[in-house]
């Protein structure tokens, strides 16, 4: 098994060390598509998957979910949480077993999900604590320095409900001068590039598995995708996921980064558990 590059008590530790400097940014990678933001004191989690409930459901059929890398951190240890995304149904991004027990911590935070999902969604939580808010590609949330807007995904294909409403969403979200691109699971769609072109991403969190039938599930970006929709969006970092989670699932990292080397796109590779920094672009392009 792949160890986490830092987990349980060390990894609490980096994140209450991090600053609340509002010039800066500090993400973790948290495994598959979850991710840890903060800015300013105040945290993010996208999509968080912090359980064994695939490979407990999936023990002893013919689709084994073998995971790969040991999770980083309990989710009941995780505090200061405000708001929480899940892209989409798939147990890997909407997990009860993270959502409860983070719920316990960090009870009445704010799940944004497709509207579509709620119904199942408000299934897994059980008792839990939680506030829907429903989001798809028509819907932005404002709070004081915060903005998530709903950005089209397609994963195998866009998927709409009778009111127009996505299955499927990626987030974009604005953090005082920062902003955040997290797709969610997705293929290459020109609706994205157009939703984000101009937005001068700053950080951009993408899918690298690939799209193989013979897997039987919906796929997703591939590494040479993944670094050419950054590049065609502008963004200023971008960085892989979705991979060395599952054995049946995964990819390496290696040609989506000689993809980025090609095409001149600045990336980082995290590992599991590890932290990024990012300074805020006035601040950073004036002590260059």
């Amino acid at each position: 098994m792949i160890p986490a590059f830092q987990k349980d008590d060390v990894l609490l530790a980096d994140i209450a060390a991090a600053s609340h400097d509002e010039t800066r940014l500090y993400v973790w990678w948290l495994g598959q598509s979850g991710f840890l933001v903060q800015w300013a004191g105040e945290r993010l989690l996208f999509d968080p998957y912090l359980s064994d409930s695939l490979t407990k459901k999936y023990a002893n059929t013919d689709k084994p979910h073998v995971r790969m890398s040991e999770r980083c951190i309990d989710p009941a240890k995780l505090t200061g949480i405000r708001r929480v995304t899940a892209s989409h149904v798939h147990t890997d991004h909407l997990d009860g077993e993270t959502l409860v027990p983070l719920a316990k911590s960090n009870p009445g935070f704010k799940l944004y999900l497709p509207h579509p999902i709620i119904h199942e969604a408000n299934k897994r939580r059980g008792n839990a604590e939680v506030v829907f808010c429903g989001i798809g590609d028509h819907d932005v949330y404002v709070e004081g320095n915060w903005e998530l807007h709903g950005v089209i995904a397609k994963h195998n294909e866009v998927l709409r409900d009778e009111h127009d409403n996505c299955h499927y969403t990626g987030f974009l979200a604005k953090c005082g001068p920062f902003t955040i691109y997290h797709s969610g699971d997705t293929l290459w769609h020109d609706d994205i590039v157009t939703a984000l072109r101009g937005q001068e991403c700053d950080l951009m969190l993408l899918p690298i598995n690939g799209n193989k039938p013979e897997r039987r599930v919906a796929g997703n970006l591939n590494g040479t995708e993944a670094a050419a929709l950054a590049k065609a969006c502008g963004t200023r970092l971008v960085v892989p996921c979705h991979y060395d989670m599952f054995e049946f699932n995964t990819a390496t990292t290696a040609e989506f980064v000689a993809a980025c080397e090609r095409l001149e796109q600045p990336c980082r590779v995290m590992r599991c558990g590890e932290k990024l920094e990012l300074t805020a672009k006035e601040v950073y392009f004036a002590t260059a």
